[in-house]
């Protein structure tokens, strides 16, 4: 993310259940205990029918109803986060981008102009933050949220994928000591067998759909997938099929200006040189 990833950032913190499949997992506790649907109903003051529906996957309890499934069948508060994840994924616009990255398999992330977050050092962020106003007075506390982003992401045990591609001028932006640090860090970023960096040389840029803006598109184990389109605030989500298609056709423009990794790589390492 660019503008909207400097701009405001915030902590979002969603705790899975290993269960993976909510109606399987209602099935088996009320099989388990050897109950009806009816009996379970009746406990819960509700209909034979709700029961079915929520067994079939047709409808995911409310948050009411999921806290009464728990105290019911002694799960904690389980089934409450369960379902509440599946009716994000029903209507993923409700979830935050950063539990977006958090749940996915794979990012592709576009960024003309800025270091994308995910690849920044600690110096790069905080000359970034401190280059907007309203940011004055948080600047660590954006820092130490944009660190735990890496770290939920590429830099965890079982990493998410990320494919980047940037802009050449935004390798150049900023004071030269400031660059050698992040190209060292992007190097170093770059030789994480699930971190894929690369850059669209000066010289083969000329006009292409990417300037129109930064995107990331995250897609899910699922085989879902969301968009985020950068603005000067929050940014704005992308949900609608039409849409996503549309960025994987930028997306495909983009890529085939791309150097490839290692080529990017060396680039990157020139600069380095260059810089001493």
């Amino acid at each position: 993310m660019g503008q909207c990833e400097y701009t405001r950032e915030r902590q979002v913190t969603i705790i899975v259940s290993d269960h993976q499949d909510l109606r399987s997992w209602l099935r088996q506790l009320r099989v388990a205990r050897k109950l009806s649907q009816e009996k379970v109903a009746a406990a819960l003051h509700v209909s034979k029918s709700l029961i079915q529906q929520f067994e079939s996957g047709k409808l995911t309890p409310q948050d009411d109803t999921a806290e009464r499934l728990d105290e019911f069948f002694g799960t904690g508060d389980e089934i409450r986060k369960l379902a509440k994840i599946e009716r994000e994924d029903r209507q993923p616009w409700l979830r935050s981008w950063f539990e977006q990255e958090r749940r996915a398999m794979l990012l592709r992330t576009w960024e003309p102009l800025l270091i994308p977050g995910l690849l920044q050092c600690e110096a790069y962020m905080r000359e970034v933050f401190s280059a907007v106003p309203r940011n004055a007075g948080r600047i660590d506390e954006l820092i130490a949220t944009r660190r735990e982003r890496q770290a939920n992401t590429i830099l965890r045990d079982d990493p998410v994928a990320l494919s980047a591609i940037i802009g050449e001028i935004a390798l150049r932006r900023g004071p030269r000591e400031l660059l050698k640090e992040q190209w060292g860090y992007l190097v170093d970023a770059g030789h994480r067998p699930h971190v894929k960096i690369r850059v669209i040389p000066a010289e083969a840029e000329g006009i292409h759909v990417g300037l129109s803006g930064s995107f990331n598109i995250a897609s899910m184990p699922d085989g879902r997938r969301s968009g985020l389109m950068d603005d000067q605030l929050t940014g704005h989500p992308v949900i609608n099929h039409g849409d996503l298609g549309h960025l994987d056709l930028a997306w495909e423009e983009i890529d085939a200006l791309a150097l490839p990794v290692l080529q990017t790589r060396d680039l990157i390492l020139r600069m380095l040189e260059d810089a001493k």
